[in-house]
């Protein structure tokens, strides 16, 4: 049965996110399996954006910073005769809300949805604003919004604990995914020299991300290992104050790259012989870590939540506590030069990968958008 889909997403569309690249891959992997879908999202301000026939822009979206240093953006339209229009018009069998507790656009829609209402929980939302005032004030709003659903899901335990305490309804556990094609087609674009080795770190400069930890650590482990280079790209409030660790502590091999491109981003993952998220909190998945994975490079990760739910079995031996400077540079010392130990990784990751490949993932949502539809398709039309 085709089903018409529409898949809400609160986030800029213009900016790179892990949120992003799963409704992304969620609208191409449906289509191909014959759905109608389109992503409903809020239109950045100050961008003029081409018509794009899968998209349906809504509202405005503004960027907030967090007490926590961290970035998102909340969404609204004051349109209420628009978002009526556009539902009539599209008649979704489902709506997909993805991180519904994100003001306002969600909410909006929901009160005028007559369709299936299902949402998915991506980050630990606690910990990704991480004071009192905030959460006492997310916390009435995400109930409100809660209400309205018919079926919840979360990308990991870690983010389905929160919205958990708030309802006793069940929370389905589907995996965020990659695009394992496109990794395992990159290859290194440079032949290193033998003897050449370099530790990497992809990801926005803010607090909650860990680096500081990372330089401390890594400023103890080039007393013995002098010529590894650490590279970090990525940008962000914290780049200064970490540019300044480095000159404090006396860092040579070290090298701020800022934003990068996507291409070049997996140039480096190819290169790299340790990629490092040493992330304090406010993960709640990973898929930087299923990335590197999927490109053959080993991971040591910081010991939040999020990534000791993603890193299993023979992948627990990446998780460290960064803020223990021994031993995360032993962490690292081990996981770049013991070739043993390393290929023992690498050959868990090839094969404990491959479950998150996005096409798995797309068809675990489809099975749960059709038993959705079977439970309260009746119950909706009842209601309207």
């Amino acid at each position: 049965m085709k089903m018409k889909i529409g898949l809400v997403c609160p986030y800029n569309i213009t900016k790179h996110g892990g949120v992003l690249e799963v409704v992304l891959a969620l609208e191409e992997g449906l289509i191909e399996l014959g759905h109608d879908v389109k992503i409903i999202t809020p239109k950045p301000r100050n961008h003029e954006l081409p018509d794009q026939p899968n998209v349906i822009f809504m509202g405005n979206s503004t960027d907030f910073r967090s007490p926590a240093s961290t970035t998102t953006q909340v969404s609204s339209t004051d349109d209420g005769e628009k978002i009526d229009a556009i539902l009539a018009k599209e008649k979704f069998d489902i709506l997909h809300f993805h991180e519904p507790w994100v003001p306002l656009l969600s909410r909006q829609l929901l009160q005028r949805s007559t369709s299936v209402n299902i949402a998915t929980f991506h980050s630990k939302v606690p910990e990704a604003l991480m004071t009192r005032t905030v959460i006492r004030v997310v916390t009435p709003y995400l109930r409100s919004v809660m209400k309205y659903l018919h079926e919840l899901t979360a990308v990991s335990p870690s983010g389905a604990a929160y919205a958990a305490g708030l309802t006793d309804e069940p929370i389905t556990i589907i995996p965020n995914g990659i695009d394992l094609v496109k990794y395992k087609s990159s290859k290194p674009t440079v032949k290193k020299k033998e003897n050449e080795r370099s530790i990497l770190f992809i990801g926005r400069l803010e607090r909650r991300k860990g680096v500081k930890y990372l330089l401390r650590a890594f400023q103890l482990f080039s007393q013995d290992n002098p010529d590894v280079k650490l590279i970090i790209a990525g940008d962000g409030p914290e780049r200064e104050k970490l540019e300044l660790l480095t000159e404090d502590l006396k860092l040579k091999n070290v090298s701020f790259l800022g934003y990068i491109s996507e291409e070049l981003k997996l140039q480096l993952l190819a290169e790299a012989d340790i990629f490092c998220s040493p992330a304090i909190f406010g993960e709640s998945f990973g898929i930087v870590l299923l990335e590197a994975m999927a490109m053959g490079t080993v991971v040591v990760a910081g010991n939040n939540s999020g990534y000791t739910d993603l890193m299993q079995g023979t992948g627990a031996m990446s998780i460290v506590n960064p803020e223990d400077t021994a031993e995360f540079a032993r962490r690292l010392e081990t996981l770049i030069y013991e070739k043993e130990l390393r290929e023992i990784w690498k050959k868990w990751a090839k094969q404990y990968v491959k479950q998150y490949n996005y096409p798995n993932v797309v068809k675990q949502y489809e099975v749960f958008y059709r038993h959705a539809l079977k439970e309260h398709h009746g119950e909706i039309r009842a209601t309207t």
